[in-house]
């Protein structure tokens, strides 16, 4: 029975690290794309600043929030299993990212980043399911 928890708890993390991976995943190439893809000439806003640097500048922190959120849980996943998934909060902020993204891939961007965010999203679900899962089971066994 021990074998079988282990088993669970191994297929929780490595669903969790493949939805973080994508999240990362996205941001890189979303973060090498703002800075090396085409360029268009811009309108200037200000003496400061130009359209396509302010353009630049939200790609860019956008990116990093991507990459940040799948190092965060990657690595959380991955070295410190059972706090995440027994933190209510951190499953559900991780799930809320996440859910945020779907809805803003269906009404603003196109379908590439739609199919592969709400994999991602999939992939965490049936984490954060299989990780209760196992809990509930160990807290029935305890009793």
């Amino acid at each position: 029975m021990l074998a079988q928890n282990r088993e669970g708890i191994l297929a929780a993390t490595i669903l969790m690290v493949l939805s973080a991976s994508i999240i990362f995943t996205l941001g890189v190439v979303h973060l090498v794309y703002t800075f090396w893809g085409p360029k268009l000439t811009p309108p200037v806003i200000t003496k400061e600043t130009t359209m396509w640097r302010c353009w630049v500048g939200f790609n860019a922190s956008h990116s990093m929030g991507l990459i940040l959120f799948g190092l965060v849980f990657g690595f959380l996943a991955l070295a410190h299993g059972q706090l995440l998934f027994q933190s209510p909060l951190l499953l559900a902020v991780g799930l809320a990212m996440l859910g945020g993204l779907v809805v803003l891939c269906k009404v603003y961007f196109f379908s590439v980043p739609l199919a592969v965010i709400s994999i991602s999203l999939a992939w965490y679900v049936a984490s954060v399911a299989l990780s209760r899962a196992l809990i509930v089971r160990s807290w029935r066994k305890q009793r």
